[in-house]
């Protein structure tokens, strides 16, 4: 039997990717983001939030296939280069492990000579990460009977919202 490979995807040397267990942080990758050329560098967080679907949440559990989390990343750099030319900078940071409420879980930023392409540039990798990259959480929680218990979610397996 054969294994296929996957696809190497070389990056854009300006760009940035990473999962890692360390926080993360907004100053870092907005430094990271920023170039001589932007006029915009937008950050999108995303952060651990403490209900879902109704349910205290006591933390989050995030697992990845790194290899090809950071192949799926470049993959979304490179697609954003071809879509929005200008874009200066593109940086995507996940974090795995345990996550405390509030904690940041993902942080992916965009720089761009105008604010606009930046914006969507945010929006398209983020929609793409989240519906791509082979990442997952699990969320404990206190069910109905205030007892923990917990439940693995496929981030790819959110909801899409075609625009």
């Amino acid at each position: 039997m054969t294994i296929p490979t996957l696809t190497q995807v070389s990056a854009h040397p300006d760009d940035r990717f990473a999962i890692g267990f360390a926080p993360l942080s907004l100053d870092e990758v907005y430094q990271l983001a920023d170039a001589p050329g932007n006029g915009a560098v937008v950050i999108m967080s995303g952060t651990v939030r403490d209900r879902t679907d109704g349910q205290a949440v006591e933390y989050l559990e995030y697992q990845a296939y790194e290899p090809m989390a950071m192949r799926v990343f470049a993959a979304i750099g490179l697609e954003i280069r071809q879509q929005w030319t200008e874009a200066n900078r593109i940086v995507i940071y996940h974090r795995v492990g345990k996550l405390k409420i509030g904690e940041i879980s993902v942080l992916v930023a965009v720089g761009c000579p105008h604010r606009g392409e930046a914006f969507e540039a945010c929006k398209y990798a983020i929609d793409t990460l989240k519906h791509q990259a082979p990442i997952w959480k699990k969320e404990w929680y206190h069910n109905v009977n205030g007892q923990i218990s917990s439940t693995w979610v496929s981030i790819g397996a959110c909801d899409r919202i075609d625009e």
